[in-house]
């Protein structure tokens, strides 16, 4: 009986196979050539030095590609690529190109494979790239220490106020957070969105923020099941629902870091600055939302570190990812992770609001409630006013 059952799960198994690879042999039975050859050369990153621009390019189409032509600001211009002009598909390479390119001017630059397929980027504003150097280094650690640790450690100090709130009012300051994190879920899908479309076309970047949010998501609340059930515990003590915010607020501010970091990366310094200011205003309400869960109890100085730490300091590898090594498939995926925890953070929060509303036989949607959740999405609304993209 194991045996039949095991032959009649191989049967259409091998069947599948076998057509799979006779329509891959042999085509859907259409014979038609393309009316332009299918290549796609995509610029990954633009590097402006003394010398010119240095591309670093990779092959994301079906078939093996040459460049044969660079043309900048609709000039022909001599060039070079490394490892070789022909690239295979996945193959990545090099191309220099001696250009002399003015400070602050725009530059386009256009590769033209051998088949006359085209490839553009522009330079918006030319300026040197920062090299990888341990005053870089050491520079933008600071940037995303003073965008991620420092505002969200000044909202956490906001707990001492916070703690003489009545219940009524901590439920509605965590209604409030609720509004914070949706703001903040909705954003970093948007920005993972805006990163995975330039990755390219063949690794779907968009659909690889919807994975990473989902499963994100799907994982967090599947242990956080396991834990409890471990624990024989029915709910999240207020510093483990605070640390779960913080882990979430901090994927999405790595996300932040990575906006800052990338675009001193490609010589957008007074975007940069901008992004600097804007997103330090924007985070001083997510130590407000982290301190929420905290006002039932009386944490330790060591609790707040930690929390403004783990919040704060992904910031810091951002803006070192985006200013030195950055892929938009990996911020995508990134994102979307980060996605994911901030969504798992609200079904959370929610879902204690509804109990302790039960307990106490009050309507879950009240007047407070929903004035705190308002207030939450009006603040990040304009604050956001603050960040330039």
């Amino acid at each position: 009986m194991k045996e039949k059952w095991i032959i009649s799960g191989l049967i259409p198994l091998v069947m599948f196979i076998g057509v799979l690879s006779w329509v891959l042999k042999n085509g859907a039975g259409v014979e038609q050539d393309p009316a332009a050859p299918i290549e796609v050369l995509n610029i990954e990153r633009i590097k402006v030095t003394n010398s010119g621009f240095e591309l670093s390019v990779s092959n994301t189409g079906p078939e093996t590609l040459t460049i044969s032509q660079v043309i900048v600001d609709d000039s022909i211009w001599n060039f070079s690529v490394s490892p070789n002009p022909t690239l295979k598909r996945f193959e990545k390479g090099k191309v220099t190109i001696s250009y002399p390119w003015v400070e602050g001017d725009p530059h386009t630059i256009k590769i033209i494979t051998e088949n006359g397929i085209v490839t553009e980027r522009e330079i918006a504003a030319a300026t040197l790239t920062p090299e990888a150097s341990w005053s870089n280094f050491l520079n933008y650690g600071f940037i995303g220490f003073y965008v991620g640790i420092v505002p969200i450690t000044l909202g956490l100090l906001w707990y001492p106020f916070m703690k003489h709130f009545k219940r009524k009012w901590i439920n509605a300051l965590l209604a409030l957070t609720v509004g914070l994190l949706l703001f903040l879920f909705v954003g970093t899908l948007a920005d993972g969105f805006e990163i995975g479309a330039e990755a390219p076309s063949v690794f779907q970047g968009n659909m690889v923020v919807i994975i990473g949010a989902a499963i994100t998501f799907l994982l967090l609340i599947g242990f956080d099941q396991y834990q409890n059930r471990k624990l024989e515990s029915n709910g999240y003590s207020p510093y483990r629902l605070a640390l779960l915010m913080a882990i979430g607020i901090g994927l999405h501010n790595f996300g932040e870091g990575l906006a800052i970091g990338s675009s001193f990366a490609l010589g957008e310094a007074a975007l940069g600055t901008f992004l600097i200011i804007g997103f330090t205003l924007h985070n001083i309400t997510e130590g407000i939302g982290i301190a929420a869960p905290l006002l039932k109890t009386k944490p330790r100085t060591k609790d707040f570190l930690i929390l403004g730490t783990v919040a704060g300091a992904p910031a810091i590898l951002g803006t070192w990812f985006g200013g030195f090594i950055f892929s938009p498939i990996w911020g995508a995926l990134f994102l979307g992770v980060g996605a994911g925890a901030i969504l798992q953070v609200i079904y959370v929060i929610t879902k204690i609001l509804i109990e302790d509303h039960k307990t106490y036989r009050e309507p879950f949607v009240s007047w407070l409630n929903l004035s705190g959740f308002t207030i939450g999405l009006l603040i990040m609304y304009f604050t956001a006013f603050f960040v330039k993209y």
